[in-house]
């Protein structure tokens, strides 16, 4: 024999790594042997024991359609929300009245953004609602009627009305 021939060493290891897997212990679908072992639980109460068209004499007759009408379930559906939150019926996101209740359109710039800003406030106008497609952050903005008057410094509030 030459040296670089293979020669088995002797021990049964690598016979043992080969041999096929115990199905028992593998991890697949159930098969029809355990589906059968598993048994069949029934259910807790009869299902149409009491319904019409259990006999033979009424699978012939058939159900009249006052039966059948008088038989059916309505839909439950959801009562319609107010536009506002996720709750129905609830408050859902309460809505804050210094926000405004008026949804703001597009807003668009004086003179629709062409030059650069010379005050110090942001203004913009209303253009009004642009096809209902708004984003998230333009359906934010809300409208707030204005009282005209504005802080003499910045940070510092208005005076209120006969303060003077």
């Amino acid at each position: 024999m030459a040296d670089d021939a293979y020669q088995p060493t002797g021990s049964n290891e690598e016979q043992e790594d080969a041999s096929p897997l115990d199905l028992q212990d593998a991890v697949d679908e159930p098969t029809l042997d355990d589906i059968l072992d598993e048994g069949y639980s029934p259910p807790e109460r009869p299902l149409g024991v009491d319904d019409y068209g259990t006999t033979a004499a009424e699978q012939h007759t058939g159900e009249s359609l006052d039966r059948r009408l008088a038989r059916e379930q309505p839909e439950v559906t959801e009562p319609e929300g107010d536009a506002v939150g996720d709750l129905p019926g609830g408050e859902g996101e309460p809505v804050d009245p210094q926000a405004g209740g008026a949804r703001a359109g597009r807003l668009v710039a004086p003179d629709e953004g062409a030059h650069a800003d010379t005050t110090a406030e942001e203004v913009a106008s209303d253009a009004g609602i642009d096809a209902g497609a708004a984003g998230a952050e333009e359906a934010a903005v809300h409208i707030v009627e204005d009282d005209g008057t504005l802080p003499e410094e910045p940070g510092e509030m208005p005076e209120e009305p006969g303060e003077r």
